[in-house]
């Protein structure tokens, strides 16, 4: 039987937050996205010449957890683009509200999503780009607030993990349930989209939605 040490854990997610730092380089690149330990400055970055503002949140650091820091993050890219008439692109990998911070960080839920409906009343495109996992405060706000919703394959997606909701309501759980592919078959998402193909899916869907 294979024993995993809690460190494990800890190091995966950092390898993810690694990984998901240099696809975001590679993307879109971003060198100013709302991550909460690098600071918070803000800058257009370009997509097939186009200006685009992102943010990302990063699982190494408190498994990506909103918290009130971080959602002042998000907020000043969301502002920032509504006064550039530019549209965001919102990268989220996220166990949800950061609890640690108790009530405070239910009420960055309503900051983010009353700012993303400016972003909506300005009619600027806001894409939500859902990785692994996606739960919690975060999924049950902003994160499917998108004008396009996509997740990456296999995503675990939903509120409270699976193995609760199971205990709670007594009944055997579809198969690949809070899977992105499950989301996509029920019609939450709308694309899933690998990676490596975010790039080219991010421009056409802005070139959609400019014209």
């Amino acid at each position: 039987m294979e024993v995993r040490r809690a460190g494990d854990r800890d190091e995966r997610r950092h390898a993810r937050g690694a990984e998901l730092a240099q696809t975001l380089a590679d993307v879109l690149p971003v060198r100013g996205a709302a991550y909460e330990r690098k600071g918070d400055g803000v800058d257009a970055h370009r997509v097939d010449g186009r200006p685009v503002f992102c943010y990302a949140q990063d699982p190494s650091y408190l498994g990506g957890s909103l918290g009130e820091q971080h959602a002042d993050s998000i907020v000043k890219v969301l502002r920032l683009a509504g006064r550039a008439g530019a549209p965001v692109v919102g990268f989220i990998e996220s166990g949800g509200a950061r609890m640690q911070e108790g009530l405070l960080s239910l009420l960055q839920m309503a900051k983010t999503t009353a700012m993303i409906a400016r972003l909506a009343d300005a009619k600027l495109p806001f894409i939500s780009v859902l990785a692994d996992p996606t739960m919690g405060g975060v999924s049950a706000s902003f994160a499917f607030m998108g004008d396009v919703v996509m997740a990456e394959p296999k995503a675990l997606i939903g509120f409270a993990g699976p193995r609760t909701i199971k205990n709670t309501v007594r009944l055997e759980l579809p198969e690949g349930f809070q899977t992105s592919e499950f989301f996509l078959q029920h019609g939450f998402i709308d694309r899933i989209v690998p990676r490596t193909h975010l790039r080219t899916e991010v421009a056409r869907i802005i070139d959609f939605c400019e014209h």
